[in-house]
């Protein structure tokens, strides 16, 4: 068994809070590491409070040993702490179709300096006339807004 395959694997896995993305594609999933029939899966939830981390844990776990391994270590490492930059630009354009507005790069928020973060962007028509209903959204991940256009209500991602 390779490290690759290991990967694709792991690929398969969906969020469990949004099931179009993988842990791997959201940046959950840090390293993978095989010495002889072990294998180690490194991991860095979203949050550390996450909701999702003992089930994310599980399934990793019970991939890594549907591959034939016979022990198995999934490491939790929060430091550095995981980043929306860590998903992969298919991810964000999936969560895009879905309904939620992805996160914007985190180099793109200087808080300091911005007076008026730049607005979020509708994923159903694109407008950017949108507003934030709630900075506390389903998750601890998300916000909730509301597009001016076309009047649909929408989650969009928290940049971290």
């Amino acid at each position: 068994m390779t490290t690759e395959q290991v990967w694709k694997a792991l690929a398969q896995i969906p969020d469990p809070e949004i099931p179009v993305v993988n842990v791997v594609e959201m940046g959950i999933v840090r390293g993978v590491e095989i010495e002889g029939n072990k294998a180690t899966i490194t991991m860095t939830p979203t949050f550390s409070g996450c909701p999702a981390l003992h089930l994310i844990r599980e399934q990793l776990e019970r991939t890594a040993r549907a591959l034939g391994f016979d022990s198995v270590e999934v490491r939790t490492v929060l430091s550095p702490p995981w980043s929306t930059d860590w998903i992969t630009p298919e991810a964000k354009e999936r969560l895009r179709r879905y309904g939620i507005a992805p996160p914007k790069p985190s180099s793109a928020q200087d808080f300091l300096i911005e007076l008026e973060p730049a607005p979020t962007p509708c994923p159903r028509c694109g407008s950017l006339n949108t507003s934030v209903k709630n900075t506390f959204g389903p998750t601890l991940c998300k916000a909730i807004y509301v597009c001016n256009n076309c009047q649909e209500p929408f989650e969009g991602f928290k940049t971290v």
